[in-house]
């Protein structure tokens, strides 16, 4: 087997208030993605170099190093590339102040905009505040790519407006936690384990400040699936706790 680099990565639960209870910003990948085509994902991505050096408000930062244990740029890089691949998939930009600069999230998408340009050129800066560390999944050994993701969750600012822009996705929306594992459970959502299991953990907070307040006492330590295939060719997520996620055959490299 192939010795796969584990890359970092960041990924937001962009969270509202509906009127059933909290609901989430979702994005189902285009089928030509080489990593979980046509997969219900969180907006996030990879960490880009360039990351670690935007401009930030406050000292937050410090506090995500500690949790995610890692050191202080890292945990920079983490919130930044958090922050960015919200903007570029949503056009939703959590800064300090409040901003919409969504007109010019494809430059940002396409590199015809470095972010951190735009921010700076704005007297922005990454509300690092606004985002709380969730969890931290790193992706089995076997899969073509592997990543390390941290996941933050957040609030939808007043007056935003989270749209069904980026090329990377065929469809977005705001779905219910609840009825978003419900669909899941239909086979109308095809979503691996990290999504899955996020979403169960959010289903029992009534409202987005309950499901914040409670990021403070979650645990942080990675969460490592091991796959597993039957004999009768079902394959499922081994988790730590021992408990199984079914993934469609279709998601096996």
């Amino acid at each position: 087997m192939t010795d796969v680099p584990i890359r970092d990565a960041a990924t937001v639960v962009l969270l509202r208030d509906g009127v059933a209870g909290i609901e989430a910003w979702l994005l189902t990948r285009v089928t030509q993605m080489v990593f979980a085509a046509g997969v219900t994902v969180f907006p996030g991505g990879r960490v880009d170099g360039r990351d670690a050096d935007l401009p930030f408000s406050g000292s937050a930062y410090t506090e995500v190093a500690g949790r995610f244990g890692c050191d202080e740029p890292m945990a920079r890089a983490l919130l930044g590339a958090a922050v960015r691949e919200t903007f570029e998939e949503t056009g939703v930009l959590l800064s300090v102040p409040a901003a919409d600069l969504s007109e010019l999230r494809a430059d940002v998408e396409d590199g015809r905009l470095a972010f951190g340009d735009l921010l700076r050129s704005h007297g922005l800066s990454v509300d690092a505040d606004g985002l709380q560390p969730w969890a931290r999944w790193v992706t089995p050994a076997g899969e073509t790519r592997r990543y390390d993701t941290r996941f933050f969750v957040g609030a939808l600012p007043p007056g935003a407006e989270a749209q069904d822009v980026t090329s990377e996705s065929s469809a977005a929306a705001w779905v219910g936690v609840g009825d978003a594992l419900e669909q899941a459970q239909r086979g109308d959502r095809i979503m691996l384990p990290p999504t899955l299991e996020t979403l169960a953990s959010l289903v029992a907070h009534p409202t987005v400040a309950s499901a914040l307040a409670a990021a403070e006492v979650r645990s942080l330590d990675p969460v490592r699936p091991h796959i597993r295939v039957t004999d009768e060719g079902e394959v499922f997520a081994d988790l730590p706790d021992g408990s199984s996620v079914s993934i469609p055959r279709s998601m096996l490299p």
